[in-house]
């Protein structure tokens, strides 16, 4: 676990707050390589924190299988950190076509159902993987109070 200082800005209540945390949490699927983490934890000095999430692919043979392998990575990766995926407030989704956008939403639907997180999708001519069909990169924000949670839809 990497832990970032913000000591090189000028100190401030936003900036003197906050604590950065690179992870690559044990609990959850290590990254396919050693030069990235996979979760950057932001966190206040109220206890509540911001988990930026690395792109994340899986394998299998269909969109489905990827997207459902993706979402149960994302779900250990926020689990490792105190969170769940109905803490995730944004969601940036890399298709290699576009085509499947419903075959995805309708697994995606299944990890997150209570209110939707805000999204971007686009299609890509390819990910670093070729077998890779899509990535999938979320943002959740953790409570410092774990009793509440965002409103269901």
């Amino acid at each position: 676990m990497l832990d970032i200082r913000l000591s090189h800005l000028k100190p401030g209540p936003s900036v003197d707050a906050m604590q950065i945390t690179l992870d690559n949490p044990a609990a959850a699927p290590q990254p396919l390589s050693p030069y990235y983490s996979q979760v950057a934890r932001v966190e206040h000095a109220d206890g509540s924190a911001l988990l930026f999430l690395s792109g994340q692919i899986a394998e299998g043979a269909t969109v489905a299988e990827q997207t459902r392998g993706i979402f149960e990575t994302i779900a250990a990766l926020l689990k490792a950190h105190g969170a769940s995926l109905s803490d995730v407030i944004n969601i940036r989704t890399c298709l290699t076509d576009i085509g499947t956008l419903q075959e995805y939403g309708t697994v995606r639907r299944q990890f997150l159902t209570g209110t939707p997180p805000t999204s971007m999708t686009f299609e890509v001519p390819r990910l670093f993987r070729p077998e890779a069909l899509l990535e999938v990169e979320v943002v959740a924000a953790v409570s410092a109070d774990p009793s509440r949670s965002r409103p269901a839809a």
